[in-house]
């Protein structure tokens, strides 16, 4: 690697570095502002709309898409439209996030003093607390930050940077606050992989064959744990009886409790012991007709990772996992 490179490496990640304590500045310094904006959209009875100029309308772009997905209905309104007409888009009782980070974009203002007299609240994402838009502005989130990260100190790069995480935040605080699951965001995604994956039944995804760890009754937790290594390492092994049928299962939170359970006594673990005394007997299973969205209700509700598959016998004949049905398995459809 040349010379060159090297500094050019170095210019990126001072650059990142800077950004990036931009965002942990920001962090520290949150106050009860955010959770007043925070409230406002949880509280509001129509839809949120963001508006923008420049790199700060391409960043309100990104935090409408990113609230929609959510579970916030939100929009984004471009500014000389909304001038042109498409102000007809606001109704009383929605909110307008208005993104400019000096507060003195004329056409946000401009946008922002129309939407007041349609009794349309304005939030303020800038950088400038006395800015016009700030006056404008019911409540007004902080987006300053010290210096920009680009050398020459015009380029927005840590503004719009700290912008778009707080957009994220606020986001993240609303799904928290809705109780917003995975299946409700595979609603609003049927096009994306999550979507698709939960419309499929379980024995589309499940884990079977060769690649099920299982071991019998009378294995030691010894071979038990080899099998969990050895078949995906997934964390859990399902235990059969001698006729076949599922009498138990040990997962990786048996091991800690049985490890905890251990700590202090006098006599040790002993990797001999045979599994059926240590595993979770009658553990929770479901169907391989089950859908997908089924499997990941009962893994949120029951806080587990897995589910065994079995047939009409009491027989496992699959295991379905958290990450196969969010994509992180070894199955790509």
């Amino acid at each position: 690697m040349c010379a060159q490179s090297d500094d050019i490496i170095d210019r990126g990640r001072k650059i990142l570095e800077e950004e990036g304590n931009a965002i942990l500045r920001k962090a520290a310094g949150l106050d009860k502002t955010f959770s007043e904006v925070a409230e406002k959209l949880l509280a509001c009875g129509g839809r949120v709309a963001l508006t923008g100029v420049g790199k700060s309308g391409t960043i309100g772009e990104k935090i409408a898409a990113t609230l929609s997905s959510t579970g916030t209905p939100a929009f984004y309104l471009r500014t000389v439209e909304a001038l042109h007409g498409d102000l007809g888009m606001l109704a009383p009782g929605d909110l307008l996030l208005a993104v400019s980070n000096s507060g003195e974009t004329a056409e946000v203002l401009a946008v922002c003093d129309a939407a007041k007299q349609l009794g349309v609240e304005i939030i303020a994402f800038t950088g400038s607390s006395d800015s016009s838009l700030a006056r404008l502005a019911g409540l007004t989130l902080d987006t300053g930050v010290e210096r920009e990260a680009c050398p020459l100190g015009l380029a927005p790069t840590a503004s719009t940077t700290v912008t778009l995480a707080l957009g994220d935040a606020l986001a993240m605080a609303l799904l928290e606050e809705r109780n917003f699951t995975a299946e409700n965001y595979a609603d609003f995604h049927p096009g994306g992989s999550l979507g698709q994956r939960l419309r499929y039944q379980v024995k589309d995804l499940q884990r079977e064959g060769d690649d099920l760890p299982v071991v019998p009754e009378e294995a030691t937790l010894s071979e038990a744990i080899g099998e969990m290594s050895r078949k995906g390492n997934i964390g859990v092994a399902l235990v059969v009886a001698e006729n076949g049928e599922l009498s138990g299962i040990l997962s990786d939170g048996d091991l800690r409790r049985i490890l905890s359970e251990k700590a202090g006594a006098a006599e040790p673990l002993d990797l001999e012991s045979p599994v059926k005394d240590l595993m979770t007997s009658s553990p929770l299973t479901i169907d391989g007709d089950a859908s997908a969205k089924d499997a990941l209700q009962v893994m949120e509700v029951r806080s587990i990772t897995s589910l065994a598959v079995i047939n009409h016998l009491g027989k496992p004949i699959g295991l379905i996992h958290l990450h196969d049905i969010l994509g992180r398995g070894k199955i790509v459809l």
